[in-house]
């Protein structure tokens, strides 16, 4: 038989928790989403507290062209031995997917144990790794996730009880919301490296100073500038200048960024050029405060102005293959357009590619046709601009 939600404020009592361990799992629920391992925390605590071999959260149900997403909570750390197994072939034959959502019973209590045991996931997938009892709970959260949390003890121990599905049952609308913020913070993140990607496949440094003006993290496009110490530097959490009175200007202008910060105004922007020791062209600087949020206490660093750094001697590199896409270049028309967008001469182009300032003229007039342009300088627009520097 499967257990109901029973009525009352003894819940917690039949569920066998006292308020002070609720508060602690729920705790480990909500923290989950934050987690470098999601839930981590909490999966390893219920299964010492059920004293299971296994205690697994499925994120994400296996299907025929990709993987699961699975966490597991084990003696063997957060993977489970064969899990890949299950994604390619024993989930097809797992009895567990189409229980009702929130039912909360074991495989003995809704199959019986004599088909339990017979049954092929059992026998082929289960048994060989010493698991006998499975408690199961499928879910559908608000924003229509389809998850599922299992519970796996060994042959040494026993069915789980009333009291463990009542706890399971007093968990499962909190892990639920948590799983609802955790697709949220996912699909944030998810977005974030995106745009990340594409800032730097643009060459645009950023750099993103705390409240007190120390880099907190900063992009390769950035690295590899402070890297290069032509310009602009980063020592010890510090942005440094080459020139002594640009170090004092930029650390002034930082300063104006975090009062403006701590106002909660981020609509003003300032820019400065910076000198460099090679003598290639100044380094383009942008300065723009983030917007204070909340309040934040304990000492956490958070995200007070955002830096962004041009070389002007860089140009992003546009795709070949998306070139010739967008505009029905030819390969030799497509090396064309990319040593002009580089700012190279008919004559270096022709150098570069081997051929004579002839053939790529007749090259680049085949570029201009295609492009729907008569001038280099609107070609070269047309092509930095197009979406091809973005792959």
């Amino acid at each position: 038989m499967t257990s109901s939600m029973p009525p009352g404020q003894d819940f917690c009592a039949r569920a066998g928790i006292n308020a002070a361990e609720l508060s602690e799992l729920l705790d480990q629920v909500y923290r989950g989403p934050l987690e470098s391992t999601p839930w981590a925390s909490l999966l390893e605590a219920l299964r010492q507290r059920f004293a299971a071999s296994y205690f697994t959260l499925v994120l994400r149900n296996p299907a025929h062209e990709r993987p699961g997403l699975i966490v597991n909570a084990s003696a063997h750390g957060p993977l489970l031995p064969g899990e890949p197994s299950y994604s390619e072939q024993y989930y097809s034959i797992c009895p567990f997917l189409n229980w009702p959502v929130e039912q909360v019973a074991s495989a003995d209590q809704v199959m019986g144990t004599s088909d339990w045991l017979v049954h092929d996931f059992y026998r082929n997938y289960l048994q060989p790794l010493d698991l006998r009892y499975v408690l199961v709970s499928n879910m559908r959260t608000t924003a229509g996730m389809h998850c599922a949390l299992f519970v796996c003890r060994n042959h040494a121990g026993k069915d789980f009880d009333d009291s463990e599905i009542a706890l399971i049952r007093l968990l499962l609308p909190h892990l639920q919301q948590a799983v609802d913020l955790h697709s949220v913070v996912d699909q944030l993140e998810s977005e974030r490296r995106l745009y990340a990607t594409i800032i730097d496949r643009l060459l645009v440094g950023t750099a993103i100073l705390d409240e007190t003006g120390r880099v907190m993290r900063c992009n390769p496009a950035a690295q590899r500038l402070f890297d290069a110490r032509d310009g602009l530097e980063c020592r010890q959490e510090k942005l440094c200048a080459f020139a002594n009175h640009e170090s004092r200007s930029l650390q002034q202008t930082i300063q104006k960024m975090l009062q403006l910060h701590q106002h909660g105004l981020d609509d003003e922007i300032e820019v400065l050029t910076l000198s460099r020791p090679s003598g290639n062209q100044p380094l383009n600087i942008l300065l723009r405060p983030i917007a204070l949020n909340h309040e934040c206490q304990g000492g956490a660093r958070r995200p007070a102005v955002a830096v962004f750094i041009r070389d002007p001697a860089d140009s992003p590199q546009a795709s070949r293959k998306l070139l010739r896409s967008l505009f029905q270049l030819t390969r030799t028309e497509t090396e064309v357009a990319m040593l002009i967008m580089d700012g190279l001469t008919l004559d270096e182009t022709a150098e570069a590619l081997g051929v004579s300032r002839n053939t790529v003229r007749a090259h680049l007039r085949g570029v201009f046709v295609k492009t729907g342009v008569t001038r280099q300088a609107h070609l070269i627009k047309t092509l930095l601009n197009s979406v091809a520097s973005l792959a």
